[in-house]
C-alpha cells in the first residue's frame, strides 16, 4: 500500500465520520517501558525520567456512524511526529494499546479502517450517591484558564462503570472507574467550561487487519473543563510483578512475531497496567462534536517487519 493514500469505510459512509456526545480524557503518567511495548520501533516515544503521558479516553456517543454506543480508548503514550513541534501536549500524536466498544460495527470499522487494537467489550453502569467532601478549590492555575472547579459539600452521584472483553461468549474483567455522572446539560450553560476547539491526531495500523502505519485526526468541537481524576481500579491479577512478566513474554513472542493466545493475554494485561498507572490530570468534555478523518498511509513498513529492542 502506497503511503499517502487514504483509506475509506463503506458500512460508516464518506469521511469525514462525525460522533456526537460527552466525555472524559484521563492524562496518566506511565512507564515509558510499558509503553514501548505497544508503540512501534519507527516512532519516537515522548518520555522524561522514564515515564511518558498515556492514559486514556472514556466516550458515550449519542449520535455516529454506527449509533449510540460507548468507547474506552486505552492510551499507551505520546510520540513524536518530526517536525511537528510538541509543545502543546494536546497537538502531540497518540498510540492507542487497546480499544474498547460496545458496538460490533464500530469494532469492525476500527479494526479494517482506521488500524485500531479494537475489542468488542461490556460497558455496565451503577449510578451511586456519595456524600461530598468539605468546599475545597482546584488549583490556581486552572482557575486562571478558567477550568478550575469547586467541590461543594452535597451528596453527590457517581457512576461505577465496569468494563469486560468479550471474546468468543467469553468475558474478561478489564477495570472498573468511578466517575461523576455526566446528565444531560444546556448547551450554552456556563459551569461546563469552556468552547474549545482542539485536535488530538494518532498513529495507529501495524496490526493484523492493516500492516501499514497509518495517521488520522480527531478534530474536537466541545466544552472543556478539569474534574476530579476518575478512579481505576482493576483485576486482582495487574500487579507490578505480573505487568513484569508480561513484558518479559511479550517481547519474546514478538520477537518470533508470535500471535499466540499468550501475546493477546500480555497485551491485555499491558493495558491494564496503564489504566492503573498514576492520573496527573483529567478534563471532562461537554456537547462534544467529534470529526474524524479517514487515515493516510505514512510509512510503507509492515508489522512483521518490526524489530523489538
Amino acid at each position: 500500500m502506497e503511503a499517502g493514500r487514504t483509506l475509506c469505510s463503506t458500512g460508516y459512509g464518506k469521511p469525514p465520520w462525525t460522533f456526537k456526545g460527552s466525555a472524559l480524557y484521563q492524562l496518566h503518567l506511565v512507564k515509558a517501558e510499558t509503553a514501548r511495548a505497544f508503540i512501534p520501533k519507527e516512532l519516537r516515544l515522548v518520555e522524561a525520567f522514564g515515564y511518558t503521558l498515556g492514559g486514556f479516553f472514556l466516550a458515550n456517543y449519542e449520535d455516529s456512524p454506527a449509533g449510540a454506543f460507548d468507547e474506552l480508548v486505552v492510551i499507551a503514550g505520546i510520540v513524536w511526529n518530526p517536525p511537528t513541534s510538541c509543545a502543546l501536549l494536546f497537538f502531540c500524536n497518540r498510540w492507542a494499546a487497546r480499544v474498547f466498544v460496545n458496538s460490533d460495527e464500530a469494532c469492525d470499522h476500527g479494526r479494517k479502517y482506521v488500524g485500531l487494537p479494537s475489542q468488542v467489550a461490556r460497558f455496565t453502569k451503577r449510578i451511586t450517591t456519595v456524600r461530598g467532601q468539605p468546599n475545597r478549590k482546584s488549583c490556581s492555575f486552572l482557575n486562571m484558564l478558567g477550568l478550575g472547579t469547586t467541590t461543594k459539600c452535597f451528596p453527590k452521584d457517581f457512576m461505577d462503570l465496569q468494563v469486560r472483553e468479550i471474546k468468543s461468549h467469553a468475558a474478561t474483567d478489564i477495570c472498573n472507574i468511578k466517575l461523576p455522572a455526566i446528565g444531560p446539560a444546556p448547551k450554552h450553560d456556563k459551569n461546563l467550561g469552556l468552547a474549545v476547539k482542539m485536535s488530538l491526531p494518532s498513529f495507529s495500523g501495524l496490526s493484523e487487519y492493516i500492516p501499514n502505519l497509518l495517521k488520522y485526526s480527531c478534530h474536537i468541537d466541545c466544552r472543556v473543563r478539569a474534574v476530579e481524576p476518575a478512579k481505576v481500579s482493576g483485576p486482582s491479577f495487574a500487579t507490578e510483578e505480573d505487568t513484569g512478566k508480561s513484558l518479559q513474554h511479550l517481547h519474546a513472542h514478538k520477537s518470533a512475531n508470535s500471535t499466540t493466545k499468550e501475546l493477546i493475554d500480555n497485551e491485555r494485561n499491558l493495558s491494564i497496567s496503564v489504566m492503573l498507572s498514576k492520573p496527573l490530570i483529567a478534563l471532562e468534555f461537554n456537547c462534544l462534536k467529534m470529526r474524524v478523518e479517514a487515515p493516510i498511509v505514512v510509512a510503507n513498513c509492515s508489522k512483521s517487519s518490526l524489530k523489538v529492542s
